[in-house]
């Protein structure tokens, strides 16, 4: 299940993300790529050893957790630390699957879901769009600025060659506390339900069984 996040970062907080990143220096993102990765992998990254680009991190990541659908959709029990990523014409990252685990030798974590979370505006360069494969076909995306879109780490997924212009985005990796993709999906969907039964004057009653549910499922899911 892909989730889109609509406005995780807006106004002045877009505006800080977009001003300081105009600001770095940026570095081959072959050096954060996995072995089989690297060969496809085309972009700019971030210098993540910065000191500014790490509390940039921080303050991306507290705007991502106060998003109102991240929790819900996302589960989190532990997010990577960001990467800013730069596609100028020409680059791309070729069709690659996300590595299982994540982070240093000692402290690594499961790839359950990854994000990107789009930092230019849509209409500022061309191509660059994320593409994940699907039994459906490859579905493309290309979202308005400081929307993000979370999506399985589990698919094979590219991001297709900018022609002009450049992309400029944030992505991260999740691990879960619900492994599971199809139980996350479950929670999800009645954790919407649940808003919306609310919203529309459901009796507290009906909503308290509602939240014992979902409680009750998590506890059981949850590792």
């Amino acid at each position: 299940m892909s989730v889109i996040l609509q406005q995780v970062l807006v106004g002045e907080d877009l505006a800080k993300v977009r001003a300081e990143l105009a600001e770095t220096g940026w570095i081959s993102g072959k050096r954060t790529a996995g072995a089989a990765a690297r060969g496809v992998k085309d972009n700019l990254q971030a210098d993540g050893a910065s000191s500014k680009i790490q509390a940039l991190e921080r303050f991306v990541v507290e705007a991502l957790r106060r998003h109102p659908l991240f929790d819900i959709a996302a589960r989190p029990a532990r997010i990577t630390r960001l990467l800013f990523s730069r596609y100028e014409p020409g680059m791309t990252y070729g069709a690659h699957t996300d590595d299982a685990l994540m982070g240093p030798a000692d402290d690594k974590l499961r790839t359950d879901l990854a994000f990107t979370i789009f930092l230019e505006d849509r209409n500022a360069y061309e191509g660059g769009e994320l593409v994940t494969e699907s039994a459906l076909g490859d579905q493309a995306l290309k979202l308005d600025a400081g929307d993000a879109i979370l999506y399985p780490a589990t698919s094979i997924h590219y991001v297709a060659p900018v022609t002009s212009g450049a992309r400029i985005a944030a992505v991260g990796w999740i691990q879960s506390f619900v492994a599971d993709a199809a139980q996350r999906e479950t929670l999800f969907d009645l954790s919407v339900a649940r808003t919306r039964f609310a919203e529309a004057g459901a009796p507290r009653e009906q909503l308290l069984l509602m939240d014992k549910s979902i409680s009750n499922l998590l506890r059981m899911w949850a590792r």
